[in-house]
């Protein structure tokens, strides 16, 4: 990705006008939501100090502290679940659009950087987590159970790697890392094939979906950390 000032971002829209998404087109995960477009474009803004982490650990970090001006470059419509989670549910066109190897293994990259987040933050917070926004919310032991369940049985399913994460002695860190370098070159096989992901989904969607799922749930465990000072 050539050097550059501007932060390209996608606007997905929701179809019944409640929750918009700002997705960072070449930084896979850094995807927020908001009442509005501009609302979602500041909230994400605001988190680019904690994605700036992630993309250190990828070795990305100057050409990402570069990126200074969020600029809107294109926008598409998301599905019912887009309204209803304020996630983005639907692949953009740049999603479908060819991408060059060296492109494909930088968003890989950072992927992997957001789940050495994830795993880093995991192993510091406290195992009981403050009440969220409505006074529920999953413990620290529950959001890595979500987490690593959903990415084997449903992401990584759909490049057929799975993992089954349901028994907890499953969750090691050496079964996470067999598992993720399955996923990875899972996803580099199903690329150089060109298939298609079901119906609806492209791969780049895919890693930018994995990317956001596991930063969100990192970011929401350092928020309800009681441990923090």
């Amino acid at each position: 990705m050539a050097a550059m000032t501007s932060l390209r971002i996608l606007i997905e829209e929701p179809p019944k006008g409640k929750r918009w998404v700002a997705i960072a087109a070449d930084w896979p995960g850094l995807e927020r939501n908001g009442k509005s477009a501009d609302d979602a474009i500041a909230n994400l803004t605001a988190y680019l100090p904690r994605y700036l982490r992630v993309a250190q650990r990828a070795g990305m970090g100057t050409d990402f502290k570069r990126q200074t001006k969020p600029t809107v470059v294109a926008q598409h419509t998301g599905t019912g679940s887009t309204d209803f989670w304020g996630i983005s549910f639907a692949p953009s066109a740049e999603d479908h659009e060819p991408m060059d190897d060296a492109e494909f293994e930088r968003r890989l990259a950072l992927l992997g950087a957001a789940w050495a987040e994830f795993d880093e933050v995991a192993a510091r917070v406290s195992e009981e987590l403050r009440p969220g926004v409505r006074g529920g919310g999953r413990g620290r032991d529950a959001i890595i159970r979500h987490v690593l369940v959903v990415e084997g049985s449903d992401f990584a399913a759909r490049v057929k790697a799975p993992t089954d994460f349901e028994d907890p002695a499953l969750r090691t860190r050496a079964h996470r890392k067999r598992h993720r370098e399955r996923f990875i070159e899972a996803m580099r096989d199903w690329r150089v094939e060109n298939k298609p992901i079901g119906r609806t989904w492209t791969l780049p969607y895919l890693l930018r979906h994995a990317a956001y799922h596991v930063l969100d749930h990192t970011w929401e465990m350092e928020d309800r950390d009681l441990s923090a000072t």
